[in-house]
């Protein structure tokens, strides 16, 4: 269990530095130009990330370039982000390919990879599942084998965050021992990657096919499912921060709208049937909002809870992000199934991400086999 869970003053002075950068950066109307955008970011915003934030290299240890902050830290910055649906390759980047690395034991790969993503140099993301859509060990079909000293990869991923634009992919692929780890360069020969057409065009997906493609070995053949495992328990917890952000502005929404809109001559936030609303947006915020500052806290400790935190958090803030997007929408009314509103972009990016990792009923599943029910 953690020993504190009090945020320190340089904690909240980076939630403030983060929300002045993001409400700066990202304002609804560059989210709605970088979703119509092939990259779906900014190279500039992403350089003064790096630069003047050195958000890439905050939870990469100091020995790599890093800041060798916490996990708690990634979580507020997560947060922030994923209240202004900030478009950028970062949950990619650090959540899933760092954290990807860092897992791997491979102390070679590490001090070669991790300081460029902590510059913002290299994007990185990690392939794991394929058509199936399954996140575990079984899904795992892509092949690996050796070419001489070397090793090739042929299959395909499905589901790639930002599959398009890293210029570094870590791929999970089937060796004759088991499921490996590989790293393949973004511009390798037989790699072909093809956008895909998907609900939430702020978080852009990829499918990647590979023709023996030239990979290198990452950590031990056949033993890479151990760290793959931790890997998804961290990002479940970086994506639960993230759907309190979205979760926290969507209940923000419909309280200020709730103040101004009038009918009857009164504000709607006086009728009895929005107050419940309001109430119960309120009730999954503050509930998903502990379970995700719980879990941040056990991966910065790195807790033994972290297994089942991950898979608690995850299917507690889907949940109430999702629920609180389509209340959104309902207080709004008719302005809020609009295009015009940016009610939709928040319930696209909550569904999106009820199902990014694994969905809620997966997750509990999950839950219930790790603590033995």
């Amino acid at each position: 269990m953690p020993t504190s869970m009090a945020f320190t003053d340089e904690q909240e002075e980076l939630r403030r530095t983060m929300r002045r950068f993001c409400e700066d950066r990202s304002p609804s109307t560059e989210v709605r130009r970088l979703m119509a955008s092939t990259d779906g970011y900014s190279p500039q915003v992403w350089e003064q990330m790096a630069s003047q934030l050195g958000l890439q290299s905050l939870s990469i240890p100091e020995r790599y370039g890093g800041a060798g902050l916490g996990y708690v830290e990634l979580a507020i910055v997560l947060e922030e982000m994923g209240r202004s649906l900030l478009c950028a390759p970062y949950f990619a980047t650090v959540a899933l390919a760092a954290n990807a690395l860092l897992s791997s034991d491979d102390e070679d790969a590490c001090a070669t990879y991790l300081p460029s993503i902590a510059t913002g140099e290299t994007i990185a993301t990690l392939a794991l599942p394929e058509d199936s859509g399954r996140w575990d060990a079984d899904g795992v079909r892509l092949s690996a084998e050796r070419s001489g000293s070397d090793w090739v990869l042929d299959g395909h991923k499905s589901f790639v965050v930002d599959g398009t634009i890293a210029n570094l992919v870590l791929v999970a692929g089937c060796s004759a021992t088991g499921v490996s780890l590989f790293a393949v360069e973004g511009d390798a020969r037989g790699m072909t990657r093809t956008p895909l057409l998907t609900l939430d065009q702020t978080r852009k997906l990829a499918r990647l096919e590979f023709g023996r493609t030239p990979a290198r070995l990452i950590g031990a053949e056949g033993q890479a499912w151990p760290g793959l495992s931790r890997t998804l328990d961290l990002a479940a917890i970086a994506l639960a921060a993230e759907e309190v952000g979205g979760a926290q502005r969507c209940l923000d929404m419909s309280v200020d709208y709730a103040k101004i809109r009038y009918q009857f001559g009164r504000p709607i936030g006086s009728f009895q049937a929005v107050k419940h609303r309001c109430a119960d947006m309120l009730l999954q915020v503050e509930s998903a909002r502990s379970a995700a500052q719980y879990a941040a806290w056990c991966a910065a400790e790195d807790s033994a809870e972290v297994p089942v935190m991950a898979n608690l958090s995850k299917a507690t803030c889907s949940d109430a992000y999702f629920f609180t997007a389509a209340e959104n929408i309902q207080v709004h009314g008719g302005i809020g199934f609009t295009w015009d509103h940016d009610a939709h972009l928040y319930f696209k990016r909550a569904k999106s991400s009820q199902l990014f990792l694994g969905d809620t009923a997966y997750h509990r599943e999950q839950l219930a086999q790790r603590i033995g029910v």
